[in-house]
Parts: structure tokens; C-alpha cells; sequence
């Protein structure tokens, strides 16, 4: 039995998604004695060295910042058993060896986007919105061996609603996070809270078992014979990044947002009708979508409205 405050927590994350979390624990009196992020990559117009979400926050608070280019690097292993954590959490961070989350004696906490056992993968968030789930939420486990499948500690579970998109899901979802990491350390930290393993859904098909894996440009490529449903679900799933796309005229059209309407087209699917002035919609297998926010291969997003008063049609 300790207090939260008691444990020495070592935080590992990258993105912005990571950066609510460790302000939760800090917030919240944790100690935390190391943060493990990416390394510094070039980007940006003069390819100048970015510092990850979660350095930029480190730094501003003078916490202590390992960003190891290998996790089984020796020296970055000493450094790590170095910092005596009790407890390591992970929050969007790369796929650890065992070295890595075995060390504390009291093991290693992830924070998944989704109710796990569903979702699991590389875009969670993504993935519940393109199949059209009308609830989702966050999860932390113990990590062990198979990704995505160690013993379950807390949930909370939120809905997704008809007009969000994946970038309003993340957002609400990081703070939900943070809230429950910070209940998750407590718990573990005064012995009130048990680990209990994740269901198999053993007497349901393994149809029933949703997979969340990584998002390739394929994925984003709209397919017009789906129903209207399925086509903004996959529009609502990319947006704002990385954004699903057609063609118009052989250029790549992004698609932000849409709206549905529910009448037997009489265009092919894919097929597109526009008065060149207001509106421009896509024929699906049962109706149009008709297209709001776009951005056409190079040319700034913006409605389509403001978009068809400068675009002339082949």
C-alpha cells in the first residue's frame, strides 16, 4: 500500500495524444523520474530537428528525457534500470521488447484507444469510426507478450456521435485517457485495483473479434460501389488526417466532410454531378455523397463552394 505520489514512474510516449497524459500524472503529484520519446527527427520547410509533443512538454517541466535510437541498446538499458522505476506507462509509443516492459517490479501500463478486447492494432480511434461504432473508449493493461492483449485494469467507454470524425474522437478521447491513467496509478499504487484478463469472446464467431491495423494510402481510397453510409463512415474515420480521397478529373480530390443523400442514383458509382457552383456529389451504391470540405492535389483545403467557383470542369 502507497501512495501514488510514493512511485517512481518512468513515462514513455511521442505525440500530442501523449503529451494529456503525462500533464494528468504531473498534475496529479506523480514522480516521474525519466520520459522515453522519439528521437529528434528533421521536418518541416528547412528540415530543422523536430522534438517530439512529449519532449517539448518534458523540457518545459525539467523532466528528465531518454530518446534511445534502438530499445535494446545496452547503454540506453543501463540508463533505463538506472532511473529504479517502480512502474512504466505507455502512451503511443513503439512496440517495447521485454527487457524493456519487464523491468519495473511492478510492470508496464498501456493506454489503448479502444475497449479492449476490440480495436486492437495501430489506429483504434480510426477504425471504430469507419465501421460506423456508435460507442468506443479507452483501456489500461499490463503489457505483455502479444500486443494489445495483456490484463485489463480500468475502462470507460464514451459515444461516438453522427457528426464526429476521428480528429473530434482523439481529442475527447485523450482527455478521457488521462483521467483514467491517473485513477489506473492510483489504484495500482494503493492495492485497491486487480488485474482481470481480457475475453476471448470465446462463444461468439471470431467475426465478432475487430481489428484495428495500421492506415495505408489504399485504406483511404474511396470505393463509390459501397453504400452511402459506408463511404462517410470512411470519411469521417480519415479526417482530418490522412484524409480519404478520390479522383477528379485523374487529380486526387481529399475529402473532409460530407453529407448523404438517400435516393437511387442514376450515375455509375463514382460517377459525379455538380451545377458548378454549390454543390458537387458522388453516386454510391444507394445515393450521393455529397462532398463540403475538400482539398485537391495541389490547391489549398476549402469548401466546395469556394472550390467550384475557381475550378474549371474538362
Amino acid at each position: 500500500m502507497k501512495k501514488m505520489e510514493q512511485l517512481r514512474i518512468v513515462f514513455m510516449g511521442t505525440p500530442e495524444f501523449a503529451v494529456a497524459s503525462l500533464d494528468a500524472l504531473v498534475k496529479a503529484g506523480c514522480n516521474i523520474v525519466g520520459v522515453i520519446t522519439a528521437p529528434d527527427k528533421p521536418g518541416g520547410r528547412g528540415m530543422q530537428l523536430q522534438q517530439s509533443a512529449v519532449k517539448k512538454y518534458a523540457v518545459e517541466n525539467n523532466l528528465r528525457v531518454l530518446q534511445p535510437e534502438k530499445l535494446k541498446n545496452a547503454e540506453f538499458l543501463e540508463e533505463l534500470s538506472s532511473l529504479k522505476a517502480d512502474l512504466q506507462i505507455v502512451v503511443a509509443f513503439r512496440m517495447l521488447p521485454e527487457v524493456v516492459w519487464n523491468m519495473p517490479p511492478m510492470g508496464s501500463v498501456n493506454l489503448h484507444g479502444s475497449l479492449l478486447p476490440q480495436y486492437r492494432g495501430a489506429a483504434p480511434i480510426n477504425w471504430a469510426v469507419i465501421n460506423g461504432e456508435k460507442e468506443t473508449g479507452v483501456t489500461t493493461f499490463k503489457l505483455q507478450h502479444e500486443i494489445d492483449t495483456g490484463n485489463i485494469l480500468m475502462q470507460q467507454s464514451f459515444p461516438i456521435l453522427e457528426e464526429d470524425n476521428v480528429g473530434t474522437v482523439h481529442d475527447r478521447m485523450k482527455e478521457i485517457g488521462a483521467t483514467v491513467l491517473v485513477e489506473t496509478v492510483k489504484g495500482l499504487a494503493d492495492g485497491s485495483l486487480h488485474e482481470r484478463p481480457q475475453l476471448e469472446m470465446a462463444n461468439q464467431p471470431s467475426t465478432a473479434l475487430q481489428h484495428a491495423p495500421k492506415i495505408f494510402t489504399e485504406t483511404c481510397q474511396i470505393n463509390f460501389n459501397k453504400t452511402v453510409e459506408q463511404v462517410n463512415n470512411l470519411i469521417r474515420g480519415l479526417s482530418p488526417y490522412p484524409a480519404a480521397f478520390c479522383f477528379l478529373n485523374g487529380k486526387k480530390l481529399k475529402i473532409f466532410s460530407a453529407t448523404i443523400e438517400k435516393a437511387k442514383p442514376t450515375l455509375s458509382a463514382g460517377e459525379f454531378e455538380t451545377d458548378k457552383k454549390t454543390f458537387l456529389k458522388f453516386a454510391c451504391a444507394n445515393g450521393y455523397i455529397k462532398v463540403l470540405d475538400i482539398q485537391l492535389e495541389g490547391k489549398k483545403r476549402m469548401l466546395t463552394e469556394d472550390f467550384l467557383r475557381g475550378y474549371r470542369f474538362e
